[in-house]
């Protein structure tokens, strides 16, 4: 008898001091970067943006690697890409921590062109705005020292 496993994460994270870095031309370069990250670890992702401040990742983790770990190695290689390529110069690190929802497969969908939609959402509504959502919708409740 095989295993059988799907484990569907949305990933969200912040630069340090939400500062609006992420733009410009080399934007694709980083989502690929990261995108490599996620192949090298056996990881599937299925979508990847962002805005000006924060990235969110659509992904399924393989069972061996730690949620946490997985993260953690997403954020410290790609800081150190973005520091040592020069493509992002005002970079300074990401932020502390980060969001970790689980979701089912009926949800991929609607995930995934949510977080495609990410310029025309932040039209509308900041990065704290989504987050405190994000949280609440989860049931998480919200450590106020962690917002601005």
């Amino acid at each position: 008898m095989s295993s059988y496993r799907k484990l569907l994460y949305h990933i969200v994270f912040r630069t340090y001091k939400s500062q609006p870095i992420i733009k410009g031309n080399h934007v694709d370069e980083l989502f690929a970067y990261i995108s490599g990250i996620i192949k090298n670890k056996n990881c599937h992702l299925y979508r990847i943006n962002g805005y000006e401040n924060h990235i969110h990742i659509l992904t399924d983790i393989h069972p061996s690697i730690a949620l946490a770990d997985f993260v953690r190695e997403i954020k410290v290689s790609s800081s150190l890409w973005m520091k040592s390529s020069g493509l992002f110069p005002q970079f300074q690190g990401w932020g502390e921590g980060y969001g970790s929802f689980t979701c089912s497969h009926t949800d991929l969908g609607r995930l995934s062109e949510y977080i495609k939609g990410q310029q025309e959402h932040h039209r509308r509504k900041t990065f704290e705005e989504e987050y405190r959502k994000l949280l609440l919708e989860s049931g998480i409740s919200i450590d106020e020292r962690y917002f601005p």
